[in-house]
């Protein structure tokens, strides 16, 4: 290879900004950082089966404080039908070097009321809480981002919400569960109507038999149990 060609092989291929040295003494302090400051439950969770912990709101703003970054939050996209009970919101996070000024990462996050853990409830009381998510979302993927954490941290299951939000991990009933409320709901006999009012009101809400989780379809099966032993009042003339 000539002199011209080397020159511009060099300057087609992007060189290092880090020796390897600096990249792994980085990657170190991270992993230190998170090992010895961070908390499992709050600033992490984990998942038996998934491989990487989920990175949580409360880790990501320390992440963003050790590393000295300012966020800016923009809802870049909404729908609000206020008629239909729909909720929609995108929101970008904008990650600043306090020191620097400069733009260290961004980070995109959506959020509608239709997913699946909103969607069997009121709308129309979940509209902060649908675009605190979308805004959450962002935020955690900025930091992933900004601190090159993704191969440590995983936002698939953000905010681990069958974790955090419940504290256990939701198990969906199982076949023999709801083939055992449909057979004691004929001997009662029951229409589908008439079960479908009867689960609503054992379990509070009005949701498909595939979405209940075994403690709910415990609670019907006992609550169908109980009914079906009630002796029918007699009636006399």
């Amino acid at each position: 290879m000539d002199y011209q060609e080397q020159y511009s092989a060099n300057h087609i291929m992007p060189n290092f900004v880090f020796s390897l040295e600096e990249v792994q003494e980085r990657m170190t302090i991270l992993q230190r950082f998170i090992k010895e400051h961070m908390i499992l439950g709050e600033d992490y969770g984990e998942i038996p089966g998934i491989s990487k912990p989920t990175l949580l709101k409360s880790g990501a703003e320390k992440l963003c404080d050790v590393y000295g970054f300012a966020k800016k939050v923009d809802i870049v996209h909404r729908v609000e039908d206020w008629d239909k009970g729909f909720f929609h919101y995108e929101a970008k996070v904008t990650l600043i070097n306090k020191t620097t000024d400069l733009l260290e990462a961004e980070g995109v996050g959506a959020c509608n009321s239709m997913e699946k853990k909103y969607r069997y409830q009121d709308p129309y009381t979940l509209v902060n809480t649908v675009l605190k998510m979308a805004k959450k979302r962002a935020f955690i993927d900025a930091v992933l981002s900004a601190t090159r954490s993704s191969g440590i941290f995983t936002q698939d299951i953000e905010d681990l919400d069958i974790v955090k939000e419940e504290n256990s991990f939701t198990r969906l009933s199982t076949d023999k569960q709801r083939k055992y409320i449909y057979t004691l709901s004929k001997e009662k006999q029951m229409t589908e109507q008439d079960l479908k009012e009867f689960c609503q009101q054992v379990i509070g809400e009005d949701k498909p038999s595939k979405d209940w989780t075994t403690e709910e379809a415990s609670k019907i099966i006992q609550a169908l149990y109980q009914y079906s032993q009630q002796e029918p009042q007699m009636t006399t003339h």
